[in-house]
């Protein structure tokens, strides 16, 4: 809940996307890969985005990476989300590229090229969210 009373709303995991989620929860960040190309596969799919192969597995990130591209919204869609906050694009270490947001510092601060780190936030008995703030904030 928020100091409006509203709820935010949260993702409603599939059985595709069920060990990201997992993963999440268990304060991992987890990313699938192609065993037969390498390539780095996000959003969870049934084969490689690259290769077509079905042989993807979950593997460990790092959980470090940079700030891609951002926005600072003002006005939420929902009243539950305070504002403003960041949602950005980043990029990670191993490559691949997850939509977040950038917390724990003044949204102004956030910058193209900020290096970033993952860190959980429990939202509710099944899911924890990944956030990331900057590298150097913690």
């Amino acid at each position: 809940m928020t100091s409006s009373g509203a709820t935010v709303p949260l993702p409603r995991p599939s059985a595709l996307s069920q060990p990201f989620w997992d993963a999440c929860k268990r304060g991992e960040l987890m990313v699938q890969r192609c065993d037969d190309c390498r390539t780095y596969v996000f959003i969870p799919q049934v084969a490689c985005t690259r290769c077509f192969s079905p042989k993807l597995v979950w593997v460990p990130s790092s959980g470090r990476g940079t700030v891609y591209s951002f926005t600072i919204v003002h006005r939420p869609q929902q009243p539950a989300f305070p504002v403003p906050y960041v949602v950005a694009i980043v990029e990670m270490e191993e490559g691949w590229y997850t939509l977040t947001n950038i917390v724990g510092c003044d949204p102004e601060a956030v910058r193209i090229g900020l290096p970033v780190a993952v860190e959980f936030r429990e939202m509710s008995d099944t899911i924890t969210l990944p956030l990331f703030h900057p590298a150097d904030a913690r």
